[in-house]
């Protein structure tokens, strides 16, 4: 599915799950953005039909009726009551998983897309529950600069440039990219795309750009191939690939159920009066493993090797000073 055909989708669910009213086609064309673009009615119609079948194979039930007995033409809502989800039961390892996906998302970009769909919805006269911004929460968090440019690029299908510092050495070249997505790797920010000046698909590492983002040509040329798979391109493109190396931690009793699925239990110990295992576990990639750890907070500490060790302190005395 294409970036513009994904974002019009989701234009739609937030329009028809944030109005009790039935909106028609017509009505639908003028408040959600991506259908504006269509050249004609046939053409708006063949869309509108394409998206209403994808978003009921997706599962998303539709209703389709009428406000009053004097509309002429029917509408369509999606009823809360059918959308949302019923109770989940999950197991603590599970509800801290789903618990850290939902705390990756928070970039401007991002949440600013959802907050604006619903003021265009409510500037048209679509009367929107007042806690329909609860619907799309995105946190994605990220401290790139060149995160949001990139994405914003994405997303018009526009080429850009910017300046790279290579991994070995201090010299910087200008690049020039039609970028197709932004992902994430082992802890760190990609962008893939065609790169114009080796002609030839590339993925460049986003604390690596330097200086701004600069757009190149118009909006709409660049489109992504059918089939990419993003994350396995910059996977095989990893060259930073390094044999593991043996840390040893300190996890607090009952608690910190992804370190323990990975590691290795060697002894107890208490720490501050509070019990707990000492584990031992091999990781290759201290920059993220430092991340994953300081997410632990207090339950777990890392013992050994101390450059993790205080890598992890720097995490958490930095998530600190933002909080005060």
């Amino acid at each position: 599915m294409s970036v513009a055909r994904a974002e019009r989708l989701v234009n739609l669910v937030l329009c028809l799950l944030s109005t009790r009213q039935y909106l028609s086609a017509e009505r639908i064309r003028g408040i959600v953005p991506g259908y504006g673009d269509a050249p004609t009615d046939e053409a708006f119609f063949r869309t509108f039909e394409r998206d209403k079948t994808e978003l009921r194979e997706l599962g998303i039930p539709l209703e389709v009726g009428r406000n009053s007995m004097f509309d002429t033409v029917d509408g369509y809502r999606i009823a809360r009551r059918d959308y949302e989800l019923g109770d989940i039961d999950l197991e603590p390892d599970e509800a801290a998983a789903v618990a850290l996906a939902v705390r990756l998302w928070d970039s401007p970009e991002l949440t600013g897309a959802a907050h604006g769909a619903l003021l265009k919805l409510r500037a048209a006269g679509v009367d929107v529950h007042q806690a329909a911004h609860a619907i799309v929460e995105p946190k994605v968090r990220t401290s790139d600069a060149a995160f949001g440019p990139l994405l914003a690029a994405v997303g018009a299908g526009q080429a850009v440039q910017f300046d790279y510092r290579r991994p070995s050495g201090a010299d910087v070249q200008t690049r020039t990219l039609e970028p197709w997505g932004v992902v994430s790797w082992r802890g760190r920010w990609y962008v893939v795309g065609a790169d114009r000046d080796r002609n030839a698909p590339r993925c460049f590492r986003l604390s690596r750009i330097v200086g701004d983002v600069r757009k190149v040509g118009k909006a709409g040329q660049v489109r992504r191939p059918e089939g990419v798979d993003l994350m396995a391109f910059v996977a095989s493109f990893d060259t930073e690939q390094r044999p593991a190396q043996p840390v040893r931690l300190w996890v607090a009793e009952g608690r910190a159920a992804g370190v323990r699925r990975r590691a290795t239990v060697i002894d107890k110990q208490e720490i501050d009066g509070t019990p707990g295992d000492v584990v031992e576990l091999d990781l290759a990639y201290p920059d993220s493993a430092a991340k994953w750890l300081a997410g632990y907070g207090p339950d777990v500490v890392v013992l050994a090797p101390d450059v993790l060790r205080k890598a992890v302190r720097e995490r958490l005395l930095g998530v600190a000073e933002e909080a005060r």
